[in-house]
Formats: structure tokens, sequence, C-alpha cells
């Protein structure tokens, strides 16, 4: 088959695709790529618990007994994977974040909370030694914190 030819059906099929996934709804204008400029880079530049907090937007963090984590281990036996959890119990909680205190990048995960959602959420991520683990909850314009400490067994973020 002919280079160029091959080319114009790899560009085609892949316009094509697009085009399927934004009339089925499942592609929004404005989403992922588009939006690469409207991440918050202070607060994945912070080095602080007070650095984030203030970068996501908040005063001074608030511990609260209402923030769970769920299905996070005491001791990861890879560091590569740890599973996080975490489940929001204050009223009308808008955002969740999951902060790790020793990796180079303190902000690992910000979720949005839609009104009327369960608050809780759930990811992996890489913990280079063992650590706390911060849930920031943003709820009625406070920011609420939870901590719990991760031990890790086998390095993940360049061990």
């Amino acid at each position: 088959m002919d280079a160029g030819r091959r080319k114009a059906l790899k560009t085609g099929g892949g316009v094509t695709l697009a085009t399927l996934l934004a009339a089925a709804g499942w592609l929004e204008p404005g989403s992922a790529h588009a939006q690469a400029g409207g991440w918050n880079k202070a607060a994945f530049d912070a080095k602080t618990l007070d650095e984030a907090v203030k970068a996501m937007g908040g005063g001074a963090a608030t511990p609260s007994n209402a923030i769970t984590f769920v299905s996070t281990p005491d001791i990861a036996e890879n560091g590569a994977v740890v599973p996080i959890g975490v489940l929001s119990s204050i009223p009308n909680t808008r955002s969740i974040a999951i902060l790790i205190e020793k990796n180079p990048s303190l902000l690992a995960a910000s979720f949005d909370i839609p009104p009327g959602t369960e608050a809780v959420v759930s990811t992996r991520v890489k913990m280079g030694q063992s650590s706390m683990v911060y849930a920031l909850v943003n709820a009625d314009g406070k920011v609420h914190v939870a901590s719990k400490e991760v031990k890790v067994t086998l390095g993940g973020c360049g061990g």
C-alpha cells in the first residue's frame, strides 16, 4: 500500500472517531487537552501542606473526623501502585484533593464533586517512600483535612 494513502486513511479514521465521540456526547469541547492551560500549577508546585491549601484557594485547614480513608492500606507492598480512597461525610463537599507529603509533587490528585453526588473518590498513586497522606476537602468555602500514614515496603518514585 502507498505510504501517502496509508497516512491519509489513518488521519481520516482519527478524525472520524473524534467526530463520533463528540456526537455521542463522550467528548466535549473544552475538555482534556483543550484546557491544558487551566490546571493549577501553583498547587502542584507547592512543597508544604499550607502552600497547597493556599494555592487551591483555601484558608487554614481544619482537622475533621468526617473524612475517612477507604481502601487505603497501612502498609503498601509496592510504592508504584498505592490505592487511596477518600470518603467525605461533610455536607456540600465541592472537591477532594489527595496530597502525599514526601513525593516530589505534594499534590497527587484533585477531584471536583458535582452537587448531589456522594463525595467519595478512589485512585492509585505512586509513593517513593513511607509518608503521610492528606485528604483535603473543600466544603462551603472551608477546607477540612484528614491524614493517614502509609508505609511503603518497595519504592515507587525513584526507588
